[in-house]
Order: C-alpha cells, then sequence, then structure tokens
C-alpha cells in the first residue's frame, strides 16, 4: 500500500497556477498590442483562448481551493493564517466580480465585436491582473506551505511507527 504524499494533492493546485500566470501574461500582451497596434486576428483567437480558460479552469481552481484547501486552515490554523485565508476567500468574490465585466469583453473580442469601450476594457484587464497577481502571491508564499505541513501532519499522525 503507497501513503499519498503532501504534494500530491497539490501538483493540480500549483501546475494550474503556472496556467494561470502564462494566461495572465498573454493578456497582458494582447491588452498592450490592443493599445499600440489595434486588434490582429491572432489577437482574436487568443481572447477566445483566454476567456475560455478563466471561465472553466480557473473558476474550478478556485471552487477546489474554497473545498480542499482553505477549511482545513480555517479550522486549525493561527490567527495569521485565518485572516489570510478570508482575504483570499474575499479575493475570490472580487475576482468573479471583475471577471463578470472582463469575460465578456473578451468574448466580444473572439467573436469580432467591439461593443465595449476600450478604456474600460484597459481598466477591467489591471484590475485583473493586479487581483489575480496578489491573490497567487499570498497563496504560494503562505497558505499553501501551510496548508502542506498540514498535511503532512496529518500523513504522520495515520502512519504507524515501529
Amino acid at each position: 500500500m503507497t501513503t499519498a504524499t503532501p504534494v500530491q494533492p497539490f501538483k493540480a493546485l500549483d501546475a494550474c497556477h503556472l496556467q494561470i500566470q502564462e494566461h495572465l501574461s498573454e493578456l497582458q500582451r494582447m491588452a498592450l498590442h490592443m493599445q499600440t497596434a489595434g486588434l490582429e486576428a491572432a489577437d482574436r483567437q487568443l481572447a477566445g483562448e483566454i476567456e475560455a480558460y478563466f471561465s472553466s479552469t480557473s473558476r474550478e481552481h478556485h471552487a477546489q481551493e474554497e473545498l480542499h484547501v482553505f477549511p482545513p486552515l480555517l479550522e486549525a490554523g493561527s490567527e495569521e493564517i485565518k485572516s489570510a485565508v478570508r482575504s483570499l476567500q474575499q479575493d475570490h468574490g472580487f475576482i468573479e466580480e471583475n471577471w463578470l465585466e472582463l469575460g465578456p469583453q473578451l468574448r466580444a473580442i473572439s467573436e469580432g465585436n467591439d461593443w465595449f469601450q476600450g478604456e474600460e476594457f484597459q481598466h477591467n484587464v489591471a484590475t485583473f491582473l493586479e487581483l489575480m497577481d496578489g491573490h497567487i502571491a499570498l497563496e504560494e508564499s503562505m497558505i499553501y506551505p501551510e496548508s502542506k505541513m498540514m498535511w503532512a501532519e496529518a500523513i504522520a499522525r495515520r502512519i504507524p511507527r515501529a
């Protein structure tokens, strides 16, 4: 019988953070290109890919954190950890609110529609990038290490000692 290591449950979450950061970089690049040179066919395709990713995979990532990562930390973490988790939960709400504005704009770009205001789009992109960057930084610097430690301790308590 094999025992799960504390790293295994986080492999998917860590991989998703890398994908999120890649999509954020592409979004930033696309928004800058849009300001300086306008939209090209490649930008429209990229907008569709970014919209699809953040409308599905990224949302599922947040749901998995809410379900598996945050509850144990809220139950047994220090006050500093609990405060950070509550901040991240609030971030999820702010990210979702911003996405409800930005997502349809990206979808419109991908479909060749230009019904949105360019300045509003740029503002929504900047807000989304700021929210996501701060959110990921807090998770990776404080929350994931603490959660991994809690997993390791729980597993160690289950392993019989000789």
